[in-house]
């Protein structure tokens, strides 16, 4: 499978440049065949709104809204699957009561909507706006999973918070996103992400084509139950992050605001960076390796780069990922 991962610094809430912004990257130049393209978590929004009533203005109906639209479109387009995260606005039709849902949405190469995720586990920001997707389905749907998806067979999803403990008060060692993955006994595990680093915003400036080896490291941990099963069979899991920076930097006394040009454009929280590093791993026998990309380097983007990068899941990993040992 050829997988394409798409990493940019989207505006809060600039919906239509964001758009846009996509469109050129993904054009520059097009990715030959691919067969999965995946985007970050909110991709278009933008993720770091501080209340409900800053990203009300950017909900989006369920499966319907502008991301869905574009989903559609770009998969007709490239002709594959695209995975794009967005904000959702799902309403009751008997009662018109609604609930909110960090979400993504699964399109295939027709168009035809497959999947509609909702993150289970949420981070402090998502709690000022969205409810817990796991409270929303099912439970004869195993969690953090679709049922097969056509060509895709089945998937296990997440968004970003989903593969940390449970409000980081669950047990470090309960690992209930790679249990869960294991369980399900999946292969294709994707990722969309808002992953924040420690780094500031002159550490993101400074060599940004290199990845943030830090958060790599973190994720690679919170996957140890697949290298301990030690299972011959192998499990790729996609990790699709964002990166570039969000937040106010100027505050008027009133309340946090975003000021361009001398206008209040968009309530945003507070300065946040993001990491970057989208990379795709291969978990096997005890091991995990990641990919090679054009000019024989490891195919892992930079905390700060923009691009696409494409992964040929039928090649060798060649590349060794291990954690230092205290």
């Amino acid at each position: 499978m050829r997988i394409a991962t798409l990493q940019f610094n989207p505006t809060l809430g600039a919906v239509d440049a964001n758009i846009q912004h996509a469109n050129n990257l993904l054009d520059k130049p097009r990715p030959a065949r691919i067969d999965l393209l995946v985007l970050p978590e909110l991709a278009f929004s933008g993720y770091n709104f501080p209340s409900l009533e800053a990203i009300t203005p950017f909900l989006e109906p369920t499966a319907s809204g502008v991301s869905t639209q574009w989903a559609i479109t770009t998969a007709r387009r490239l002709h594959c699957h695209v995975i794009v995260g967005y904000p959702e606005i799902y309403r009751d039709v008997p009662t018109g009561e609604t609930s909110n849902y960090n979400a993504t949405v699964t399109v295939a190469p027709s168009g035809e909507i497959l999947a509609n995720y909702r993150k289970s586990f949420l981070y402090y920001t998502d709690e000022a706006w969205a409810s817990e997707g796991h409270t929303s389905v099912s439970q004869q749907q195993p969690f953090f999973c679709s049922p097969s998806l056509g060509q895709l067979g089945s998937i296990g999803h997440g968004i970003c918070m989903d593969i940390n403990p449970y409000k980081f008060t669950a047990p470090w060692t309960a690992y209930e996103f790679a249990n869960t993955m294991l369980k399900a006994d999946v292969k294709l595990v994707v990722l969309s992400m808002a992953w924040l680093t420690r780094r500031n915003e002159q550490d993101l400036a400074l060599e940004p084509e290199r990845p943030d080896m830090e958060t790599v490291a973190y994720w690679l941990e919170r996957f140890q139950p697949l290298l301990r099963s030690n299972a011959d069979e192998e499990v790729v899991v996609v990790f699709a992050n964002r990166c570039g920076t969000e937040g106010n930097r100027i505050s008027l006394g009133i309340g946090n605001v975003h000021v361009e040009n001398g206008q209040v454009e968009v309530e945003e929280g507070d300065r946040v960076c993001y990491a970057g590093s989208t990379c795709v791993m291969r978990f096997q026998g005890g091991q995990v390796r990641m990919f090679e990309k054009p000019g024989h380097e490891v195919a892992i983007l930079g905390k700060g780069e923009e691009g696409v990068l494409v992964v040929d899941t039928e090649q060798p990993a060649r590349f060794l990922l291990q954690q230092k040992t205290a």
